[in-house]
């Protein structure tokens, strides 16, 4: 560039220096980008561009007029020309006025050193100068972005300065300074997107370092800093911060990595790290979604493209740059919706306002098959994020508020598929698409579907039933079928439709209180056409019809045992066969109503205070299934009164063991003979029972208190706490009988209550009897009386008898056991007797016997152990473990045989020979049920005289031989013993009495 051409000229005139024409101030004009979502918004004329900040020019003073009209090479020469003129006159001076030649040199030293002030004064105030014409410069540009490094550095080439220069680099900071905050906006306006790249351009053009730069950015903070802290205004407050967060967002992307480093935050204003962090993240969203209101429902590859590179630009992470495309594709659709709810709103009965709803979700399903299928474009990589099928989750219809207005269009898109009387595949799978976007559950879309579905479908059911198209078709279902294809409907939902058209057929039908000819002519019709099934049919029937013959069989029995009369008889002979109900419909129905009141008579017998009154209410039960249900149940049926109903209770009876009926005369006495029938008249129904109503148990204690009432007769209570007992006939038996029917009690269980009450009253009878638990002949004739007057089988009578005697016999032995009087000859004989012991004695009393059994052979005296007796035979017949049995006699044994060795010295000392000969035959007897080592004693010559009397008993020639083992005698001292056997004795009875 020619430096030239940076001189002041006529046409920056106005720019640099006063005049009345012109103002000193001139304004930057920074162009402004347009950003707008729609053709409408890009036609509209863009606004005006913010005014910059004023940039007045600075004027020359002093000695900066000559150094701006020299260049470096004449400001050199010029500074040459004045030391050396200043030496020249200071030389001439001091020759002239100090008349030698050190005057004369002085005088050039020292004008010469004013000279060289000059000339360092002249090249000093370069910097300033060439700073001063920049900044002239500057403020002569319309838009300072077009200013370019060569032009800067010319200018500071032509005063021959550096740009590190003091004064030149200060103006290039304050250049910068004022330039990026031109560029920011201030708190209450969102960045525009080229910030960055024009804060780049200008710092690259000025040729700032970017150390210089940042600190210009940092001082920019500090400014926005000190106006937070002045400003006392809540909304200033809060402007000044976001401007400060502009300030660091836009600075993070100037210097890059870098800004770690050359941006110091933290440390000057002592924010954290989660604070620039918010401040990046907020600024880089809000710059984002302003780049995305570019974006339309018409969206290309090319923009989606284009907003993944302004994401990466803006430095905003995936996940937030797909929330706010997903935000914004929802607000896009939102729009549609709202337009849709209201035309749906104004006009819902127009259909023309219907389908302009229904082009708005139509265009609502194209935008979204749009984003689904950039989803398997090929460069789907390069996409914004967030690029999918559109959902109204977390939006403005997201709440239970809005739901019903998505309903409300799901319905009418419904309704708008259906319009032509089939459901298009298509339209299918549109309706998938908007109940995904709606958020709608798969039960309330299927609701909704279903509503309006069933709709068509019966509108063109009645349509093909008016037209004869459905009759005249050769297979009904096939054509049912074939309906329910085309408009998707569920076969299953079809025929719950077509029993609801049938019931209401039929209950208009039945209006009249009863069904004609022509009635079950036009159900047969209906019911054929629509493939209605049989069962379905007797259900709605059973339903329908029931309902009404429910109400009649109310007011029959309502009417009471009294009201009961021939125009109750016929109107439900009318309702049971006009109905056209069956007989097992018709009595099932007048079941339920009778057994509600059955119960009721049994709550009132289990609340009376006693038997009497319980019973009372019983018979009161009875008489009213005799009169009201017996009658009821005969015209259900059609059949006459003079008529007897033949009871079940009785047949099942006589087909019962004929001798357990005749031993028991309660039982015989419900066998109804002609007087008592004739007497009481036809019997009760059985038909209606309480079998299944209560268990099985409270239905045999009603039964065994009427049969108690009927054994006892009634009480009555009279002054001084009198009774006076009234006894009753047979015919209260007849009763009994008939209760058993309403209970529905069978002839088992009926038979199981009378021999039950039969054992009862002979066992406590019977126990009295035999209370020591022996059975004589006289006690025997007894109980025989006793079972022929209570009228029980001798089989059960004997069962009794056993269990008394043998509870008596088991209480008797097990004394016997405890106390020790029973040894095992008795106990073999009470087996040999068919006793069972094990159940008599316990298992540990068994036990217990053992053991004394055991004890008493170790103490016999005798010697002898038989192993086969007590290891096999007792443990077998006291039924034990054999086992255990074994441990207790190795025990007791070894227990028995140290014993048994005291006892014989014990007895020595007394000279009871014969008692010691028995206690060393126990010793033999427990080491032969456990063979022992040689025993030890502190004596040995008692030793040798137990040996010596054991010899003197005649023992056989085992068990001696065993003894000497035993007592530790050897073979010499056994010989020595059996030689002086008596003298030997006799010493030792003079040494003992000696020693007393």
């Amino acid at each position: 560039m020619n430096p030239s051409t940076l001189t002041p000229s006529h046409t920056h005139r106005p720019l640099l220096l006063p005049s009345p024409f012109y103002s000193r101030r001139r304004r930057f004009r920074v162009s402004l980008p347009r950003c707008s979502s729609d053709a409408a918004a890009a036609a509209a004329p863009s606004p005006p561009p913010p005014t910059p900040p004023q940039r007045p020019p600075k004027d020359l003073k002093g000695i900066e007029l000559l150094v701006d009209k020299l260049s470096p090479p004449a400001r050199l020469a010029t500074s040459a020309v004045i030391v050396a003129g200043a030496a020249a006159a200071g030389y001439g001076l001091g020759s002239r006025f100090g008349g030698s030649r050190y005057a004369a040199l002085g005088g050039a030293v020292a004008l010469g050193a004013a000279g060289g002030a000059a000339a360092y004064a002249l090249n000093a105030a370069a910097p300033q100068v060439a700073a001063v014409n920049l900044h002239n410069y500057v403020a002569a540009f319309d838009d300072p972005s077009k200013l370019k490094k060569e032009e800067i550095e010319a200018i500071a080439s032509k005063y021959g300065v550096s740009k590190q220069d003091e004064a030149f680099k200060a103006e290039i900071c304050d250049i910068y300074s004022e330039f990026v905050s031109s560029v920011l906006p201030p708190g209450g306006e969102e960045l525009k997107g080229d910030e960055v790249d024009r804060i780049v351009s200008f710092k690259n053009s000025l040729g700032i370092d970017d150390p210089d730069a940042a600190s210009m950015h940092m001082e920019i903070g500090r400014k926005i800093f000190r106006q937070r802290l002045e400003v006392g205004d809540r909304d200033a407050d809060v402007e000044q911060r976001r401007a400060f967060q502009k300030l660091i967002y836009v600075s993070n992307l100037v210097f890059g990595d870098a800004s770690s480093f050359l941006l110091p935050w933290k440390r000057v204003f002592k924010v954290t790290d989660s604070q620039i962090e918010v401040a990046v993240r907020d600024n880089a969203q809000r710059l984002f979604a302003s780049k995305l209101k570019s974006v339309g429902r018409d969206i290309d590859a090319e923009q989606l493209v284009a907003l993944r590179k302004e994401q990466q630009l803006c430095r905003l992470s995936d996940e937030l740059a797909e929330n706010l495309f997903r935000t914004h594709t929802r607000k896009l659709v939102e729009e549609n919706i709202s337009v849709a709810i209201g035309i749906l709103k104004s006009r819902t009965k127009a259909v023309p306002g219907v389908s302009q709803a229904v082009a708005e979700l139509d265009r609502v399903l194209a935008f979204n098959n749009l984003l689904i299928s950039f989803k398997t474009h090929p460069d789907v990589d390069r996409f914004a994020r967030g690029v999918g099928p559109v959902s109204l989750v977390g939006g403005e219809y997201d709440g239970d508020r809005k739901i019903e207005d998505l309903k409300l269009l799901y319905r009418a898109y419904v309704s708008d598929a259906l319009s032509g009387g089939r459901m298009e595949d298509d339209k299918l799978a549109a309706l998938n698409q908007l109940r995904n976007i709606f958020g709608l559950g798969k039960r309330e879309a299927e609701a909704i579907s279903l509503d309006v579905t069933s709709k068509v479908y019966r509108k063109r059911l009645a349509q093909a039933v008016a037209d004869g198209e459905l009759e005249m078709a050769d297979s009904k279902a096939a054509f049912l079928q074939n309906l329910c294809d085309e408009l998707h409907f569920d076969p299953q939902k079809a025929s719950e439709l077509h029993e609801e058209i049938y019931r209401q057929k039929l209950q208009k039908c039945v209006a009249d209180g009863e069904l004609n000819e022509e009635d079950v002519a036009a159900l047969l019709r209906l019911r054929v056409m629509l493939c209605i099934p049989q069962q379905i049919v007797e259900t709605a029937h059973s339903d329908i019809c029931g309902s009404l013959f429910e109400k009649v069989v109310k007011e029959a029995i309502a009417s009471g045992v009294d009201g009961y009369d021939a125009e109750i008889q016929k109107s439900v002979r009318k309702a049971a066969h006009g109905l056209r109900l069956t007989r097992e419909v018709a009595i099932s129905i007048a079941s339920k109503a009778v057994r509600k009141i059955f119960i009721n008579y049994i709550k009132r017998a289990r609340a009376a205070g006693n038997r009497t009154e319980s019973a009372k209410e019983l018979k009161k039960m009875i008489a009213f299934n005799t009169l009201v249900v017996t009658n009821l149940v005969e015209d259900i049926k059609g059949e006459s009164a003079d008529i007897s109903t033949e009871e079940p209770v009785k047949e099942d009876i006589t087909q019962t063991d004929d001798e357990e009926w005749e031993s028991l005369q309660t039982l015989k006495k419900i066998r109804p003979n002609k007087e008592l029938t004739e007497k009481l008249g036809k019997p009760g129904q059985t038909e209606i029972t309480l079998k299944d109503d209560l268990p099985e148990r409270d239905r045999t204690d009603l039964y065994k208190t009427y049969l108690l009432y009927c054994l006892t007769g009634e009480v009555t209570r009279v002054p001084f706490g009198a009774q006076i007992t009234t006894k009753k006939d047979d015919s209260e038996y007849l009763l009994l009988n008939q209760l058993g029917g309403i209970l529905g009690l069978s002839s088992q269980e009926i038979v199981e209550v009378h021999r039950g009450l039969a054992e009862q009253a002979f066992r406590q009878q019977a126990e009295v009897i035999l209370a020591d638990g022996q059975l004589t002949k006289a006690r025997v004739e007894q109980l025989n009386n006793l079972q022929k007057q209570v009228g029980l089988p001798q089989e059960y009578a004997q069962k009794i008898i056993k269990s008394i005697t043998t509870t008596k016999m088991a209480a008797a032995i097990e004394t016997a056991v405890t106390q020790g009087r029973l040894n095992m000859k008795q106990i073999r004989e009470l087996k040999e007797a068919n006793v069972d012991l094990d159940s008599m004695v316990s298992e540990n009393l068994r036990e217990t016997l053992f053991k004394k059994t055991v004890d008493d052979i170790f103490s016999s005296g005798t010697g002898e152990f038989d192993n086969e007796e007590v290891y096999e035979k007792i443990p077998s017949d006291l039924n034990i473990n054999k086992e255990k049995a074994r441990g207790v006699v190795h025990e007791l044994a070894k227990s028995r045989l140290s014993n048994s060795l005291v006892q014989a010295v014990s007895l020595l000392r007394q000279r009871n020979h014969k008692g010691v000969v028995s206690s060393l035959n126990d010793l033999l007897a427990c080491d032969k049920a456990v063979p022992s080592q040689p025993v030890s004693w502190e004596v040995p010559e008692e030793l040798a005289d137990l040996y010596t009397i054991y010899l003197k008993s005649d023992p056989t020639p085992e068990n001696l031989s065993r003894l000497q083992y035993l007592l530790g005698i050897n073979d010499s001292t056994a010989a020595a013993l059996r030689e002086m056997g008596d003298r030997l004795l006799n010493t030792t009875a003079e040494e003992e009495k000696f020693v007393f």
